[in-house]
């Protein structure tokens, strides 16, 4: 199964000032007293949005539900972070006096969050990700769907269009006929790559000449923690063009 992956959580404010953003001051040593989204690990045999929901109870006090997922970054297989939009539905803002080793408090923060003490810059593309989503929806809510899945894979959906105007989509044809996947970081030295070099051997298996794909989006998110057999993989259905 892959590692735990990171997720990034910016939170629509319910109630809180128009267009302020959930920050929680950090209690590690590392990074103490400088502000950050909530954020976390998941933990062995647990979901996505069971994750997201506990970081934020642990870090901020309040209660949540996600909306979206806003972004995807990785750094090999190995590292996998998931930026979501949330809703606060309940719970109570953690103040100092509730300080513990997850955070030291937490507020809804209507400014500019560069005028913080910020714990990294990193979250800055995400707020403005989150921004832009709710002021015009670039794409339709997105969540993690409950599906098994044994490996850390990628499920590929290549359309083609003629000039008549005619869809294509690219399937495997050994076995049943099936959209093309492929498993990622299956070796050490895959761990340490991105997802684009099993990508590419997958592609150059089925098609004929070198291919340059181009990412068009993220069509879907699978994950089941504790699936059949103990699977706690994760599938991305991403849609293609080359």
């Amino acid at each position: 199964p892959p590692s735990p992956a990171r997720l990034f959580l910016p939170v629509a404010p319910s109630p809180a000032p128009q267009d302020a953003v959930l920050l929680v001051q950090e209690a590690k040593p590392e990074c103490r007293g400088r502000w950050y989204l909530p954020a976390g690990r998941m933990e062995p045999g647990e979901g996505i949005v069971a994750a997201l929901q506990r970081e934020v109870k642990e870090e901020s006090g309040l209660d949540c539900e996600p909306l979206t997922l806003l972004a995807l970054e990785e750094r090999g297989p190995a590292w996998i972070r998931f930026s979501f939009l949330a809703r606060a539905t309940g719970g109570t803002l953690k103040t100092l006096e509730e300080a513990d080793a997850e955070s030291l408090q937490a507020t809804w923060w209507p400014g500019d969050p560069r005028s913080l003490p910020l714990r990294s810059p990193d979250i800055l593309p995400v707020l403005d990700l989150a921004a832009r989503y709710r002021r015009s929806p670039p794409h339709p809510p997105t969540l993690p769907r409950e599906l098994p899945c044994s490996p850390l894979c990628l499920r590929l959906l290549l359309p083609f269009a003629n000039a008549a105007g005619d869809l294509w989509v690219l399937l495997a044809t050994a076995g049943t006929p099936r959209l093309p996947v492929v498993a990622c970081g299956t070796s050490p030295s895959e761990l340490r790559a991105g997802l684009r070099p099993p990508l590419l051997r997958l592609l150059r298996d089925c098609l004929a000449w070198e291919p340059q794909p181009e990412a068009l989006g993220l069509l879907g998110l699978q994950h089941r923690a504790g699936g059949p057999g103990g699977a706690d993989g994760v599938c991305f259905n991403v849609v293609l063009s080359i």
